[in-house]
């Protein structure tokens, strides 16, 4: 509980230096770069190499592509009910299947879960939800973008996944398992990988929005409860069903209860896609996360 209120306050932080506007508009966007270029990559390299590949493993790669697919047929069943346009759909299909598995995810799973469960977290972010992000989101794009420069060819999606510095640490990390780091080596690592938790959280309290456009009360809490509620149980559901257990799935579990992505909101923007809807729904979920998940951690440890 006390990690969890250290991230609270440290989202407070970032809110505050907002209401303060004596910050650039791009400050939080720096830091984001910051943890992608830094700490995320010092983290990857810190955790990965000594993790154990085991069967449970396995399955923390595969259940964000699930929930991508379990996410896609809730809102496709949802649209059929409340007749949704091609616009909300287009943002829900992105929202609803894809989580804040990394920049909300990591910090959250240190908090509940501690230290040595990152290492869980950045599989279920690098070869799940990002990779997802690139490949899924920009199917959904193809088909629902309003503009069409808003989506991206094959070879770009490739050089994006390719270039991506946590991806690539991730790689790095797979082939020098079990190598022991030079003690400098490991200082490094260690403080730099320190840095992701307060430069996120802060980064998320200043960039955190609520915008609700007229007309979309419904689609924003349908699809709140899909993120936050109905996906997190369904991957409960599918553990208890396989028998499965042990800290990754837990970890897991936890990470597909994650409110919508900021990546993959900015892309729903820039496309066009029901742009109010889209920047509630990570501000709403964002801020309804920090209700949501506690509840979901008791009932993780209490099921599985």
């Amino acid at each position: 509980m006390e990690n969890f209120v250290i991230i609270i306050i440290y989202l407070l932080i970032g809110v505050f230096l907002k209401a303060t506007k004596r910050l650039p508009e791009n400050f939080s966007n720096s830091l984001n770069l910051f943890v992608i270029y830094v700490s995320l990559p010092a983290l990857v390299l810190l955790r990965i190499p000594s993790m154990e590949i085991s069967s449970e493993l396995m399955f923390v790669a595969a259940l964000p592509w699930v929930m991508v697919v379990l996410g896609s047929v809730m809102v496709l069943l949802f649209s059929r009910m409340l007749g949704w346009e091609k616009e909300v759909i287009g943002c829900l299909l992105l929202m609803v299947a894809l989580g804040n598995t990394s920049f909300l995810g990591i910090p959250m799973v240190k908090a509940f879960f501690g230290e040595d469960a990152i290492a869980y977290a950045v599989i279920y972010d690098q070869l799940g939800s990002f990779l997802a992000l690139a490949t899924y989101g920009s199917l959904v794009l193809a088909f629902f973008a309003s503009r069409k420069e808003a989506t991206p060819k094959p070879w770009e999606i490739l050089t994006k996944i390719l270039s991506f510095p946590p991806f690539i640490a991730l790689v790095v990390a797979l082939f020098i398992r079990n190598i022991t780091y030079p003690q400098f080596v490991l200082s490094i690592l260690k403080s730099l990988g320190a840095t992701l938790v307060p430069v996120v959280m802060i980064a998320v309290g200043h960039q955190l929005c609520i915008r609700l456009e007229a007309g979309t009360l419904k689609a924003l809490m349908a699809g709140l409860i899909m993120k936050l509620c109905a996906a997190p149980l369904l991957a409960l559901l599918i553990v208890k069903l396989f028998g499965l257990h042990g800290p990754s799935v837990e970890v897991a579990v936890f990470e597909a209860g994650m409110p919508p992505m900021v990546s993959a909101g900015a892309l729903a923007i820039m496309a066009g896609l029901s742009p109010g809807l889209t920047a509630a729904l990570v501000g709403a979920g964002i801020f309804l996360s920090f209700l949501t998940l506690p509840v979901l951690f008791e009932i993780i440890k209490l099921v599985i």
